[in-house]
């Protein structure tokens, strides 16, 4: 089957996705959208570059970053959300703490959703806004 790497499913079909699946495809591109970020704004070597990514995409950085962002969330993404950080998860954190971890999942989730369903520029919006211009 072929398909676009930003092609967007259905919400209704992403609802229905496990928050644990969502969050695995909201960490990869959280990671994904930060490395670019960095890569862009500085000319720093890779292994400076991978010490800051680390912080940002670590569970303790989402959390932080979380916080930012849970007062401007829709009633739908709120669900989205808390659908994520209380699913049950198949392993525990080794550097964060319970509650930083099962937030991150949650904002994980929520960053797969709005992904999956092509809600590329709420992404912006909440988690970059600094890019907006």
């Amino acid at each position: 089957m072929m398909f676009l790497i930003d092609e967007p499913i259905p919400a209704a079909r992403a609802k229905q996705m496990n928050p644990v699946v969502l969050a695995f495809v909201g960490d990869a591109v959280y990671t994904l959208y930060v490395r670019r970020r960095l890569a862009l704004c500085c000319g720093e070597k890779t292994g400076a570059l991978n010490r800051r990514a680390s912080e940002r995409v670590s569970a303790h950085g989402q959390s932080e970053s979380l916080q930012r962002i849970l007062p401007m969330l829709t009633e739908e993404e709120g669900e989205i959300f808390r659908r994520g950080r209380n699913a049950k998860k198949p392993t525990k954190s080794k550097n964060a703490t319970v509650g930083e971890y099962v937030r991150s999942t949650g904002f994980e989730a929520l960053l797969g959703y709005l992904y999956l369903t092509g809600q590329t520029e709420r992404i912006g919006e909440l988690f970059f806004p600094e890019e907006e211009a």
